[in-house]
């Protein structure tokens, strides 16, 4: 099985977890032979890792898909195929519906994509197999497999897969199946091996990091996890993503107390209105939501993370959904108080995006479309204001960045992350090339401080 001289060309839609799987898609193909393109258009393979979470990615999959039909291929054909969320959910019905599609495969079988590719290439015909988590016992887990990883000096690193909640307007336990985590001491392995490889940040993955071990063990043990590759000899730790309600009081001190975990936190509260998040089905309320904030800023200002102060001791970053079905004005004016009042450095914001064999989608909601988008409009206002707001406290301080490579509007500023999560750019000093800084973490004095990103000068 060689695809020796075939170039690919890998687009990845959605969440974290995808550009992972993206990655080890992209080792096993070069371990084949295969080269990576830049575009479509140089590809003899092109494989599209896809999200289903909004109907908006549906829509994006399907016109990308169909702009390369009479695409002239570089050599003999072009293979196409399509995996991820998507391909998990819809199956063969994507091969009826786009029928220049070669390869369709799933969320839990990616180590079945060079068979399959092959089958294809020499005319078999579409190949479509599309396990359930069941069928997939014995299957290679992506874990297992070959990476070529986008950085050197960044790894993303699952701890577990699937979701056990259920939440009513989420389709990813029907595509990624149950909560299934891997053995504390394969992680751990892994961790040494990524550091033996030079990586100086990881980011553990899951689609409810907190419940980690639930499964495997009886009880979770993400605190456990976050302290044990923390003190691993890793520069810098991130995690995502967290549920509220499982974010428990071990978890947070192991957060703020190891010194690698970086003073940043995804917790999407997706709704204000306790009446909405009930009809969610998320098992918190605004309150409790609050309260949880306050405390994991309190634990990280005692230990020493951020500036000492509630507000710049963790930067915060969220989900949030408008337009949930039944959502009136006071709902979402609950919204829009308790992103003024936590004070997010980020938060991505979402329309509401009815998904076919979610609970959600049976509910009837007459709000006019106009209605929802001016009260989208608003929160992205209130959104910006508050990441503003969070990047003046960053001002005249000095922060340490790992820088990732130039800027994309000016090749002579360097670009990279803050422990916060930020963006960062500095000039490229006289006589310096981007080599001497990409993948290394070194001291920034902030001089200035806008919505999106802060500036400064390399001490």
């Amino acid at each position: 099985m060689q695809l020796n001289g075939l170039n690919y060309h890998l687009r990845t839609f959605g969440c974290q977890m995808n550009l992972h799987d993206a990655e080890r898609i992209a080792g096993m193909l070069e371990a084949l032979g295969a080269l990576p393109t830049d575009t479509a258009e140089q590809a003899d393979i092109v494989v599209f890792m896809t999200c289903c979470v909004r109907e908006a990615a549906d829509q994006r999959l399907l016109g990308q898909v169909a702009s390369l039909k009479n695409l002239p291929a570089p050599h003999h054909r072009r293979l196409i195929a399509v995996g991820g969320c998507i391909g998990q959910r819809d199956g063969a019905k994507l091969v009826e519906l786009l029928p220049h599609i070669d390869v369709v495969f799933g969320t839990h079988n990616i180590s079945s994509l060079p068979g399959l590719l092959t089958a294809a290439l020499t005319g078999e015909g579409a190949q479509v197999e599309v396990p359930n988590e069941d069928e997939a016992t014995g299957i290679l887990p992506a874990t297992a497999l070959p990476a070529h990883r986008e950085q050197p000096w960044h790894a993303w690193l699952p701890i577990m897969t699937g979701c056990d909640n259920h939440c009513s307007y989420c389709i990813v336990p029907k595509v990624r199946g149950r909560e299934i985590s891997r053995p504390f001491d394969e992680i751990l392995h892994e961790v040494q091996a990524l550091l033996t490889d030079g990586v100086v940040e990881i980011t553990l993955l899951g689609q409810n990091v907190n419940s980690y071990g639930r499964d495997l063990y009886g009880k979770p043990r993400f605190a456990e996890i976050l302290r044990a590759v923390g003190t691993s000899g890793v520069q810098r730790l991130r995690f995502t993503t967290s549920h509220p309600k499982d974010l428990s009081e071990d978890t947070i001190a192991a957060f703020a107390e190891t010194a690698a975990v970086m003073p940043h936190l995804h917790l999407p509260f997706q709704s204000g209105s306790n009446r909405i998040l009930s009809a969610m089905n998320r098992h918190y309320t605004a309150e409790q939501y609050h309260n949880l904030v306050r405390t994991v800023r309190q634990a990280a200002a005692a230990a020493g993370k951020g500036d000492q102060t509630l507000m710049g001791s963790v930067a915060l970053s969220t989900d949030i959904i408008v337009g949930f079905p039944g959502e009136d004005e006071s709902d979402f004016q609950a919204t829009c108080e308790l992103v003024r009042e936590i004070g997010f450095a980020q938060a991505f914001t979402f329309i509401y995006s009815r998904r076919t064999g979610t609970p959600a989608a049976e509910l009837i909601d007459n709000t006019p479309a106009e209605v929802i988008q001016n009260r989208f409009q608003q929160l992205v206002e209130i959104v910006q204001q508050s990441a503003w707001q969070q990047n003046q406290l960053e001002l005249a301080s000095t922060t340490t960045v790992l820088f990732e490579g130039n800027s994309k509007r000016d090749a002579t500023m360097l670009s990279g992350r803050s422990p916060k999560n930020t963006t960062v750019h500095a000039p490229m000093p006289t006589g310096k090339t981007l080599d001497d800084f990409i993948g290394r973490i070194l001291p920034v004095r902030i001089e200035t401080a806008r919505t999106w990103y802060l500036r400064g000068e390399l001490v």
